[in-house]
């Protein structure tokens, strides 16, 4: 299924695909020897593997919400693409004939630009994939302030996806062009499926982003998943600037539970860190702030814990044991069974069917 609202990310990814078809395109040609019959055609797609990783870095940024919005900076990152086709200016300057000889002869007479253009290749590409991986991993942490349930927007795909790349990119060291070209083929259909049905994750309601930047809130040091915040300097540090007092922060965490135990917002499993601040009146970051100090947790662990704990409740009642335990949990606001199976070990310790039947026996 198409996309009818394409954000920036999606035409990102599109020209990335279209850059990766087309150098596939010519490694078919020139692995068949077609272009020898249009020989100015030759050495078009020298710098094409450079940009591809470059691509990858744009589409993850972009669709992670740190989009790269500075003209120098993309000019920056295009620079060794620029560099590949600058160097192989004496190539082109040949003739149709020797070009082909050229090729037909590994590269004689131009061993060094071979070389150099390989090595640009692969450490190009495993350095925009590490940082592709690592940007991902970032972004991992950073919804669990914003999301109380991230399994579609957790890019695990994309995040294989780099990996993938980045041991393409180094295997092209060491194995047949016929070889990079099938397995290349097999990660643009999964690059293809798996983005075009990505669903749009910074939106209206993702304000979060632009209103921490206008306090000037000290970038989110977060602990692993389940680790309690409880380091009084870390939290100090994060909210330096964040101008939350006691008072404010006591009444914020007052209406935090009493609406969480009136209206049960929890339940609902697409609630986030914006939705739930405007419910409470209340700045998104003195809300993640009061959430943080007040319970250790991140607002997604505060989340899923509510959840664990109504329907620890709801499952206890005698009424609820004709219905299945998967089907509590969607009541109590989980929208997977792994997420509800997870978040169920981390609070309790212990499997769903062990917790009740440790209860009941």
């Amino acid at each position: 299924m198409i996309k009818k609202n394409k954000s920036r990310a999606d035409k990102i990814l599109v020209l990335w695909l279209i850059l990766i078809s087309i150098n596939q395109i010519f490694n078919y040609l020139n692995i068949t020897e077609i272009t020898f019959q249009y020989p100015n055609w030759l050495g078009v797609d020298f710098g094409m593997p450079v940009m591809i990783g470059v691509f990858l870095y744009f589409y993850v940024r972009e669709i992670t919400g740190k989009p790269l919005n500075s003209i120098p900076k993309i000019i920056l990152h295009l620079l060794p693409t620029l560099l590949v086709y600058i160097l192989a200016i004496p190539f082109y300057k040949l003739t149709g004939p020797e070009k082909i000889y050229v090729y037909k002869n590994e590269g004689i007479g131009y061993e060094w630009y071979v070389i150099m253009n390989n090595l640009v290749i692969a450490i190009s590409g495993l350095i925009y994939a590490v940082w592709s991986i690592i940007l991902i991993k970032k972004y991992q942490i950073r919804i669990q302030d914003s999301f109380s349930n991230t399994d579609k927007k957790e890019l695990q795909w994309l995040r294989l996806l780099s990996f993938g790349f980045a041991i393409i990119w180094l295997s092209s060291a060491f194995f047949e062009n016929n070889i990079i070209f099938s397995v290349v083929v097999v990660f643009v259909l999964s690059i293809a499926v798996f983005g075009i049905n990505q669903l749009n994750i910074f939106n209206s309601n993702f304000e979060l982003e632009g209103t921490r930047i206008k306090d000037a809130v000290i970038e989110t040091k977060n602990t692993k998943e389940g680790e309690p915040l409880s380091r009084s300097n870390v939290i100090s540090e994060k909210y330096a600037k964040s101008g939350l007092n006691g008072a404010m922060a006591s009444e914020i965490y007052a209406n935090l539970n009493k609406m969480m135990n009136e209206a049960a917002s929890y339940k609902d499993e697409n609630l986030t860190l914006v939705e739930l601040s405007k419910r409470l009146e209340v700045h998104p970051n003195h809300l993640s702030q009061v959430i943080n100090e007040k319970e250790g947790k991140n607002f997604y662990n505060y989340i899923n814990a509510l959840r664990i704990e109504a329907f620890i409740a709801l499952a206890s009642l005698p009424e609820n044991k004709k219905y299945t335990m998967i089907s509590l949990a969607y009541d109590c606001g989980f929208s997977t069974k792994s997420t509800f199976n997870k978040h169920f070990k981390l609070h309790t310790g212990k499997t769903p069917t062990e917790f009740f039947n440790t209860r009941n026996t």
